[in-house]
């Protein structure tokens, strides 16, 4: 476990995460725990595959092959029990571009998409920007946990003519690990009213102890043929900057719909070292993904215990799955821009904004946990002790 609890520095990388903080915050000091990647290293076994793929030392253009193909669906139907065919795998430098070229491909301008706030930003950006209409059908919190107004899901689609839908599971930043249940009704009330799925599962593989994640693709023949499924190992094994990602449509018409446009963008390949990595990530990382998710677990247990019993101002949100809490920060008593400016300068930790999620984030923030402990510690730390001061 100690690759789990030695601290790396990251400062002179290049890293957002890091490198960036000072300009964002105006605070040199500040604690970095927002943008969503992890300050662990990754496998050994894809540190060697990447080390001995420089090693050759020739970069010309390079083919996804049918090797990678199998190393996807093996891990799909191992990790998640879904079985796809090869042939529904399309190759993406990442989950937005292909949010953008699912958007531009599948929809027309002044099409109506509706997404489930809060919910990861760029999914405004990714509708606003090409001129659809954006619907939003609000998660609802209730008991400290978000459910689903599925009332307010169908009448959505009703009234907008909604064209897409683009599903965040597991969701960020709320964290919910979406239920066969609940996936079965909105695929249900999508397939009622011919509703397009995009799925963002990009969070997939970080699931906890007492949740399964299930691929809405998965439920049926039916749901599997209006899906397209959005992937990518970036997320589960710390490859970000690797660009390499991958989606998964068994409709043939809306694949190819998909990547004419990818083409049109010039985007037909994919990174040389995001191809190496993913092969060994899927074939070689698994024992350092179970070492991981226990650790995830225990740090997403420690905040929420440190937070219950040291301050009854900020509640942690359960997250069944992502390294990402949602921390409901409404008990201070703040407005949206107090708080922003509490954890800025009197935390001095950089925490993600919540209203950037939505006005339905106002008065939460959201932190990444998926740091050593050491780091761990010193943010909630940080954070306990403000509220000690402002009280």
């Amino acid at each position: 476990m100690s690759r789990f609890t030695e601290v790396t520095p990251r400062k002179g990388t290049r890293s957002v995460k890091w490198d960036m903080a000072e300009d964002l915050y105006q605070d040199k000091d500040i604690l970095p725990m927002w943008v969503a990647d992890m300050d662990f290293r990754i496998p050994d076994a894809v540190i060697q595959a990447l080390e001995e793929r420089v090693a050759h030392g020739i970069f010309g253009y390079t083919l996804p092959d049918n090797q990678l193909k199998e190393e996807v669906t093996g891990w799909l139907q191992h990790r998640h029990q879904w079985e796809i065919q090869p042939e529904w795998i399309t190759y993406s430098p990442g989950v937005i571009p292909s949010l953008h070229m699912i958007i531009q491909s599948l929809t027309e301008e002044s099409d109506h998409v509706l997404i489930q706030t809060p919910v990861y930003p760029p999914f405004y950006s990714v509708v606003e920007q090409h001129n659809r209409n954006l619907v939003k059908n609000p998660l609802v919190l209730e008991n400290n946990q978000y459910t689903i107004d599925f009332k307010d899901f169908e009448d959505k689609i009703i009234d907008n003519h909604v064209q897409l839908f683009i599903l965040c599971n597991p969701h960020n930043p709320v964290g919910r690990v979406w239920s066969k249940e609940e996936l079965t009704k909105m695929s249900e009330i999508c397939l009622k009213h011919n509703v397009k799925i995009v799925a963002d599962e990009i969070h997939a593989d970080l699931i906890f102890s007492e949740a399964k994640h299930i691929p809405i693709a998965s439920l049926s023949n039916d749901i599997s043929d209006q899906t397209v499924t959005c992937l990518s190992p970036t997320k589960t094994f710390n490859l970000a900057g690797l660009q390499v990602s991958y989606l998964v449509t068994a409709n043939q018409e809306l694949r190819e719909k998909v990547e004419k446009q990818f083409k049109q963008q010039g985007m037909g390949m994919l990174n040389t070292l995001g191809i190496t990595a993913l092969e060994a990530a899927y074939s070689k990382g698994e024992e350092w993904l179970s070492e991981l998710l226990e650790t995830l677990e225990n740090h997403r247990d420690y905040v929420a215990q440190r937070f219950h019993d040291e301050t009854n101002a900020i509640q942690v949100i359960p997250a069944e799955g992502t390294y990402l809490l949602w921390l409901d920060c409404r008990n201070l008593g703040l407005t949206h821009t107090e708080l922003k400016s509490f954890m800025q300068k009197e935390a001095r930790i950089g925490l993600n904004d919540g209203a950037s999620f939505g006005e339905e984030g106002e008065g939460f923030m959201r932190l990444n946990i998926a740091a050593p402990k050491k780091i761990i510690e010193e943010g909630v730390n940080r954070i306990i002790k403000a509220v000690e001061n402002h009280s």
